[in-house]
């Protein structure tokens, strides 16, 4: 399949305290038309910001180098003009907290009907026509109640339905969800996947899905990115990931998840703290917490290299896992 979103090289710096801050320090990925790709990572890693830098959505006085682009356009040297067209008709995004991305002052029909009049030129009635047909779509039902409640009045299940609807407004071909699971329950959260699961099919939207969890992203996406200060250490089919992990982090990140299948005496834990990009030592940024990390790991960046059927970042991945499959283990079985 070829590929609608190219990331080459990106590396975002934002200021801080009077100075530019690494937060992304080199992002490889690319996503199908009608892909699904899971971008997994502990917080501060840098998931959200790749996100934001596919549709410019950064920090004022953020510096961005590298390639991103869009069907064949690169994304960071559009006009103004052409980012609008960019935002409003191909790519869009659901973020983590709705609350924070809605007026409370505006009802839910405005915040709806606001883009489809201003972007697809709709008159009043077939926007509000337009929104209701949304609303359905996401399995809201009274949409026309709806319409005329404010962001208060919504479960936060309800509002990231909302959310969902506004992303899809334009008919976009990329949609790039930023945890929107995060806040809700997990029955709420189940019903949301599953909606999101069956729009991407039925309308064959490519997705980038940014989660903490690995087994959601192994049950929603076709493959998973793993991201580690900053920059991208793994991508494999998500099926492989869980069995057969190529970088030290992603397989610490499996035997650390409890399981109703396994008993065990203790979690194995990775050992010191995540960091940042701009916190990330010379080498491998993975290395101080890294049970197989030798001096050169610590003097040497690994780039991305294709190993069986995925890509991994790490100077002793062949040597680890000649056949190109981890074998997971240190767990004390009870």
């Amino acid at each position: 399949m070829n590929a609608l979103l190219e990331i080459e090289g990106l590396r975002v710096r934002v200021p801080y305290e009077g100075r530019l801050r690494e937060v992304v320090g080199r992002v490889d990925l690319s996503i199908a038309d009608g892909e699904s790709v899971g971008l997994v990572g502990e917080s501060g890693s840098g998931k959200s910001m790749t996100a934001r830098a596919v549709l410019r959505l950064l920090p004022p006085g953020a510096r961005v180098e590298g390639s991103v682009r869009f069907d064949g356009r690169e994304v960071l040297r559009m006009s103004p003009s052409e980012l609008r067209s960019y935002r409003a008709n191909h790519a869009a995004m659901i973020f983590q907290d709705p609350r924070a991305h809605t007026n409370p002052l505006r009802t839910v029909g405005d915040f709806l009907t606001e883009g489809l009049r201003l972007n697809q030129r709709l008159p009043k009635r077939a926007a509000e026509e337009r929104a209701r047909e949304l609303l359905r779509a996401v399995g809201i039902e009274d949409p026309e109640a709806r319409l005329s409640q404010h962001p208060h009045e919504l479960s936060g299940g309800l509002l990231q339905r909302v959310m969902i609807a506004a992303a899809l407004s334009a008919g976009p071909r990329l949609l790039l969800a930023d945890e929107p699971t995060t806040a809700l329950d997990t029955t709420t959260q189940a019903e949301v996947m599953a909606i999101l699961a069956e729009l991407r099919d039925r309308l064959d939207l490519a997705m980038l899905f940014i989660t903490h969890d690995l087994e959601l992203a192994a049950a929603t996406c076709d493959r998973t990115a793993v991201m580690y200060a900053g920059s991208i250490v793994e991508v494999q089919r998500s099926a492989d990931l869980h069995d057969r992990a190529l970088h030290p982090y992603t397989e610490a990140l499996v035997a650390a998840r409890p399981s109703v299948h396994t008993r065990l005496r203790r979690l194995p834990v990775i050992p010191g703290r995540p960091v940042a990009a701009f916190q990330a030592p010379e080498g491998c940024a993975f290395a101080p917490r890294c049970r197989y990390a030798l001096p050169r790991c610590t003097a040497e960046r690994p780039v991305l290299a294709s190993l069986g059927r995925g890509v991994v970042a790490c100077l002793r991945a062949e040597e680890l896992h000649p056949d190109g499959f981890a074998a997971h283990g240190g767990a004390d079985r009870g």
